[in-house]
């Protein structure tokens, strides 16, 4: 599917106007309608959706034909792009245009439990489960929409159900692998020191990235020696980028930064603000930090250090899993993290706490103290319950 465009455009006039496909007829030549004059967007949207959904001669034989990716362009994407945070839409949008295209050209009411089913194996063959899981749930919703809208009487995708979820390992370098890293980078090299300063500030916090770029020199109390998280960066390419709320409430938080890592943030501080002036703690050149600047630093330095590679997200989890190394409770980790829940915690780390089943049972020994009685401290019934028991045998 071709990139979804907006098909509400702006006259020179300052007025709105577009041009709505309703379908196809009979011979199959696509129904069109065009209407302008609209003061403002809004109007222009609300007379375009009335239109989409009552056809031409308020047919149902005209929505019922109208085309998968005609569906997806016109009625679904304008309406999901106002339920979602921009990164979000930008990321699903990504997507539908990569994985959907298998359905282009069917109708909505034509697309069977058997041709999603064909599409979820096809997926599954080079694709992590998860990722399948998260991208059906999207073609899930997709339908669900155009049932709602009475475009299609039931929902294929609901049908077939999802492919079964797989617990993921996850991945993460340890405090010894952590450190052969961090050992290659040459502090004298400004930049070197910007890709220092930003893998270690991610390992020792566990900030998801971009928590970790939108964190501004102000959010630093390097009196109390506080974090405070409370936005991340929306970054969709170069000078368009926001800071945004963060993904969760849970996400609002402070962390208490050790004494290490604030007195490298204060050396880098001095160092950054003689090269460039910016509020970006993670800055090189006055602009947020990159991921691909994030992931090619791990690329290039873990093989230097013969370390295996990871993913930027897996600092996040090496810092969770160096806090389980110390004994950490999950109370904690929860609160650093910004989880929502600590089943979010225990289920993402609860294996990698170790089994102490075997240390509670050695505990255990000893701690109850009997001294047996020396006489019958029963002497109201006497031994009749023995008795009774031995008759019966």
């Amino acid at each position: 599917m071709a990139k979804s465009k907006e098909i509400i455009k702006k006259s020179e006039d300052g007025t709105y106007y577009f041009r709505a496909n309703l379908g196809y007829n009979e011979k199959g030549k696509r129904i069109q309608k065009y209407m302008s004059g609209f003061r403002t967007i809004k109007e222009a949207r609300m007379a375009l959706s009335k239109i989409i959904l009552e056809g031409p001669d308020n047919s149902t034989e005209n929505k019922a034909t109208m085309l998968f990716e005609n569906f997806l362009e016109e009625i679904f994407l304008p309406w999901y792009k106002v339920k979602v945070k921009p990164q979000t839409y930008d990321y699903k949008e990504k997507v539908i245009n990569k994985h959907f295209t298998y359905f282009n050209g069917f109708s909505i009411n034509e697309i069977e439990p058997v041709h999603v089913q064909r599409w979820q194996s096809k997926l599954s063959q080079t694709l992590k489960p998860s990722y399948v899981r998260t991208t059906q749930g999207l073609l899930t919703m997709v339908l669900e929409r155009a049932m709602i809208l009475g475009l299609t009487e039931r929902n294929p995708s609901k049908i077939v159900g999802n492919v079964k979820n797989r617990k993921a390992e996850i991945d993460f370098w340890t405090k010894e692998e952590f450190e052969k890293v961090i050992s290659c980078f040459y502090l004298e090299d400004y930049f070197q020191h910007y890709l220092y300063v930003s893998l270690w500030l991610l390992f020792m916090t566990g900030m998801r990235i971009g928590e970790a770029t939108a964190v501004q020199w102000e959010d630093i109390d390097f009196e109390t020696g506080v974090l405070r998280i409370n936005k991340t960066l929306y970054y969709k390419r170069v000078n368009e980028y926001k800071f945004v709320e963060p993904k969760t409430k849970s996400s609002l938080r402070t962390l208490a930064l050790d004494a290490d890592t604030l007195e490298i943030l204060k050396i880098w501080h001095d160092v950054q603000k003689s090269i460039v002036k910016t509020g970006f703690v993670l800055s090189y050149n006055g602009e947020p930090t990159l991921n691909h600047t994030v992931r090619d630093a791990i690329i290039k330095y873990s093989a230097i250090a013969g370390v295996h590679r990871i993913k930027i997200h897996a600092l996040r989890h090496s810092h969770a899993s160096l806090l389980i190394q110390m004994g950490e409770n999950p109370l904690i980790i929860k609160d650093r993290l910004g989880h929502e829940d600590i089943q979010t915690t225990l289920g993402t780390y609860g294996h990698l706490y170790p089994n102490s089943n075997f240390e509670v049972a050695s505990k255990l020994k000893g701690v109850i103290k009997v001294k047996p009685t020396m006489k019958n401290l029963n002497i109201a019934h006497g031994n009749r319950g023995d008795i009774r028991f031995l008759a019966t045998c």
